[in-house]
């Protein structure tokens, strides 16, 4: 269930940009959708792994703090996508390679935060990286229909709730090892 939290709360930014990239798209085509949702939800999916990879190998050094490493970071992630609701995003249409690999390169660095502190626990890392690969996906794609639909209204509120609920996780996971 905590996967599954985690994979929302990460595709949150992927959304957020997903449903601005729907809102300015006139007219919406299949390939449009599946462009925007294939590159978010590979980088998701990428980025943990890439993380748990580098903590694993630190893991020895670090573990009596881990706790204290998950709720700093997991704040500072949560924190950094409250404030950015409050930016004003601009974003174009444009879904070629070079915009795109920004877009999910920038949309997924939390998520190689949160890969991280993975390393810390017994977690199946190719299956919560898929998890959260294809949550991703499906969240992005229907950000972008969303979008297209109802307009950017939805885009500050997702953004400051991802943030709170990562912010959340952290405390969370903090009380339940002291």
């Amino acid at each position: 269930m905590t996967t599954l939290i985690i994979g929302i709360t990460l595709s949150l930014d992927a959304f957020c940009i997903a449903v601005l990239k729907g809102f300015i798209k006139q007219k919406l085509t299949i390939k449009y959708i599946l462009v925007i949702g294939l590159y978010f939800g590979l980088f998701q999916a990428i980025m943990p792994y890439l993380g748990y990879q580098i903590g694993y190998k630190m893991s020895n050094i670090i573990s009596r703090y881990d706790h204290y490493i998950i709720l700093i970071f997991l704040s500072i992630i949560g924190l950094n996508m409250i404030l950015e609701s409050f930016e004003e995003n601009k974003v174009n249409d444009n879904i070629n390679f070079k915009e795109m690999i920004m877009l999910s390169i920038a949309t997924s660095i939390d998520a190689f935060t949160v890969g991280i502190t993975f390393s810390f626990f017994n977690t199946n890392i190719y299956l919560t990286c898929l998890l959260i690969g294809i949550i991703t996906f499906i969240i992005s794609s229907l950000g972008v229909i969303l979008g297209n639909k109802v307009g950017s209204y939805f885009n500050f509120k997702v953004e400051l709730i991802g943030g709170l609920f990562l912010i959340f996780m952290g405390i969370k996971i903090f009380l339940e090892h002291i």
